[in-house]
């Protein structure tokens, strides 16, 4: 008894992406709805979130009297710091979605140096992050 074999024809299968850059890295974002298998973090981000925490530290206990003095001792741009600085106003379950790389595909450094609310719930309108 022989048994036919009939070979598939070619099937091919179209998912629409973008590459997009990310913390100097290329990143494909996949189509709304679709999932990632795992979470990416972005250490730029996570780098500044670090440097506004510790900034904000150094002011609250005194090492410096001003941003202007902060500024100057750490060698960057006072618009530089407060712009970064502002991004401990951000808030708490904010922070640990970009901590955990969940903050989604469009908040990068450049979002969050931008002007954003000062409302946590108006925040996470803002930047697209549920609760």
């Amino acid at each position: 008894m022989n048994k036919v074999v009939t070979i598939p024809e070619t099937l091919s299968i179209h998912i629409p992406f973008q590459i997009t850059k990310r913390g100097g890295r290329k990143e494909m974002v996949l189509p709304a709805g679709a999932q990632l298998q795992r979470p990416r973090t972005d250490n730029t981000v996570v780098k500044a979130l670090a440097r506004a925490f510790r900034w904000k530290r150094l002011l609250e206990t005194g090492a410096y009297t001003s941003v202007s003095d902060l500024a100057e001792k750490e060698k960057i741009g006072l618009s530089y710091l407060t712009r970064v600085l502002r991004m401990t106003l951000l808030a708490p379950d904010i922070v640990d979605a970009i901590l955990n790389g969940r903050q989604g595909d469009g908040i990068d450094l450049a979002i969050l140096a931008a002007p954003f609310p000062n409302e946590w719930d108006a925040q996470r309108r803002h930047f697209g992050i549920d609760a």
